[in-house]
C-alpha cells in the first residue's frame, strides 16, 4: 500500500491535469479515492486493461482516472496497475499481443520481404501491396491481440484482488480477535491475581 500511493499520483495532482479539469469534479469524489473491496478490484481490473492496451504513459492513468467514473474504481489502484507496463514489460507484451494476434487470426508478416523490396528498389505501388498484404492485417492481428491480453489481464486482476482483499479482512479480523481474546486474558489474570 505504500509503495501504491507514493507512485500514484495525489487527488491533487490528478485534478491539476488539463485533460481532467473539465471532469474534476466528478473525478474528485471521494468514493473513486476510497478503499473498499469493489473499487479495489474494479480500480485493479481497470488500471490493468488500461495499462496494457493504452501503452502511452501519460494516457494510461489519464484513461483510468476517467473511465473511473462510470466502472466507480479506485484512482490510486488503477493508477498504480498501469505501471506493470512500463519500459521493461512493454516489448514483451508487444510480442505476445503480436503473437496471439497472428494466432487467433492466422496472420504471418514476413520481414524478409521488406529486406527484397528494398534492395530491388521496389515501386509505390509494390510497397503499398505489400503494406496492405502484409504489415495491415498484422498490426490488426497485433491490436486484437493486445485486446485480448488485457482483458484477461483485468480479470485475472480483478479474481487476484478479490482473494487478496479477502484474506488481507480475514487476517485483520483474526488479529483483532487475537487481541480482544489477549485482553480479556490479560483482565482474567489481573483480577485472579488480585482477588
Amino acid at each position: 500500500m505504500n509503495w501504491i500511493r507514493r507512485n500514484s499520483p495525489t487527488r491533487e495532482e490528478l485534478l491539476e491535469s488539463r485533460f481532467i479539469k473539465p471532469f474534476a469534479h466528478r473525478v474528485a469524489h471521494s468514493h473513486l479515492w476510497r478503499f473498499t473491496r469493489t473499487s479495489v478490484r474494479r480500480g485493479t481490473a481497470l488500471g490493468l486493461f488500461v495499462g496494457i492496451f493504452f501503452l502511452i504513459p501519460g494516457v494510461q492513468i489519464l484513461g483510468v482516472a476517467l473511465l473511473a467514473l462510470p466502472f466507480r474504481a479506485n484512482i490510486p489502484i488503477g493508477a498504480a496497475m498501469t505501471f506493470l507496463s512500463n519500459p521493461l514489460t512493454t516489448p514483451l507484451i508487444l510480442a505476445a499481443s503480436v503473437w496471439l494476434g497472428n494466432t487467433l487470426f492466422g496472420l504471418h508478416t514476413h520481414v524478409a520481404d521488406l529486406y527484397i523490396l528494398y534492395d530491388e528498389g521496389a515501386s509505390l505501388g509494390e510497397w503499398w501491396n505489400w503494406v496492405s498484404a502484409n504489415v495491415g492485417p498484422a498490426l490488426l492481428g497485433g491490436l486484437a491481440g493486445l485486446f485480448v491480453i488485457s482483458v484477461v489481464s483485468a480479470i485475472v486482476g480483478y479474481v487476484l484482488a478479490s482473494v487478496i482483499w479477502d484474506n488481507w479482512i480475514r487476517l485483520r479480523w483474526r488479529r483483532k480477535i487475537r487481541r480482544a481474546r489477549d485482553q480479556r486474558h490479560e483482565a482474567s489474570t489481573s483480577d485472579t491475581a488480585a482477588g
